[in-house]
């Protein structure tokens, strides 16, 4: 890049504090400034040597960008107000409360000509990518099953919003999944949700059972907990969380016609020998290669500063790709209370993931 990227970072919580970390470290970003509302929060950054302000309007001029790191909700405001102040967006991951937000966004992101990039940053892992590129060996996928189960502390339903109706692990976790199947294989087209509140109590669900149709006919299964402990996990197995014990287990399996692979270690199953590939013949293992470990949230800031500079990218998550994940998590919200299952185009535009 020829000069690095003048960037605020809107919203200091646990997930805005590593888009702070990163662009400190990029040096293609210089961080023009923190927006933080909450005073304690921002005495605490202003002792660190941020610069930190309570609003947008205080926001260094020079400003070109921001990462926009609210609690949901606030995507849509915060997104129109950078726009209109001319600044590129990167929005965390869920896109939007609803879909009627997530398309105003980017009606607004198009009016204005400003690129808008959805904070999907499992895609910049360098086995994602490899995965994609790989599943073509495995011929017409036929069907694919997940395992998620981490069991979050207890304390973690301390804080109040997280045991209101839309903070389950389908709101909070799930859309990293669906977005993350539809970079590799294309997004789900429908699915049927299971749910339950058993283990801990809470009205918002603690498991989920789901079942995926995909556009080719291929079907996927999928069990969503984080009540349950267990080693599979994206957060566990790439370890890229580092509140998330590790582990080196796969947590996805795909099966073609041509053979299987699992993710994220990129282990092949196929052909052994010449001929059909049909049961009485063995498949051969082919261990997936090896990838360096990197910071996704680093590689994804410095994508998107590269981006602005007039780097072409298919890897960071466009808006399109980022309203496609979040119909079909709220699609699973939707199929999981109404019990039945909920195709792409079904969900209303104004559901929040909570029938009213």
């Amino acid at each position: 890049m020829k000069t690095p990227l003048p960037l605020c970072v809107i919203g200091a919580g646990s997930i805005g504090r590593r888009h702070i970390e990163v662009a400190i470290d990029s040096p293609n970003i210089t961080l023009t400034a923190v927006v933080e509302p909450h005073a304690e929060t921002r005495a605490k950054l202003a002792r660190q040597g941020l610069p930190v302000v309570d609003s947008l309007d205080e926001v260094p001029k020079e400003t070109r960008a921001c990462v926009i790191a609210t609690p949901t909700p606030d995507h849509l405001p915060s997104t129109l107000a950078a726009l209109s102040r001319g600044w590129a967006v990167l929005v965390e991951k869920p896109f939007a409360e609803s879909l009627d937000n997530a398309r105003a966004m980017m009606q607004a992101a198009e009016a204005a000509g400003l690129p808008l990039i959805v904070g999907h940053h499992r895609r910049c892992h360098p086995y994602a990518m490899a995965m994609r590129d790989a599943l073509p060996a495995i011929g017409q996928l036929v069907g694919l099953q997940g395992f998620w189960s981490v069991r979050k502390h207890d304390t973690y339903y301390d804080v109040p919003w997280r045991r209101l109706p839309g903070a389950g692990p389908l709101a909070s976790n799930l859309s990293h999944e669906i977005d993350l199947l539809g970079f590799m294989t294309g997004i789900p087209t429908e699915v049927t949700a299971l749910t339950s509140s058993a283990t801990r109590g809470l009205v918002i669900e603690d498991t989920a059972a789901l079942a995926f149709r995909f556009e080719n006919g291929a079907l996927g299964s999928f069990l969503m907990s984080d009540a349950g402990a267990s080693p599979w996990s994206f957060e566990a197995t790439s370890a890229e969380n580092p509140e998330i014990a590790g582990s080196d287990q796969d947590y996805l399996r795909f099966t073609g016609t041509l053979g299987a692979l699992a993710f994220p270690s990129l282990t092949l199953w196929g052909a052994s020998g010449p001929g059909e590939v049909e049961w009485s013949k063995p498949l051969a293992q082919t261990p997936g290669p090896h990838f360096d470990k990197i910071d996704p949230i680093r590689a994804q800031i410095d994508r998107f500063a590269a981006l602005l500079d007039g780097a072409t990218d298919d890897v960071l998550c466009r808006p399109e790709n980022g309203f496609a994940a979040l119909e079909m998590t709220l699609a699973t919200a939707l199929s999981g209370q109404t019990h039945r299952p909920v195709k792409r185009g079904e969900v209303p535009g104004d559901f929040t993931g909570v029938l009213t």
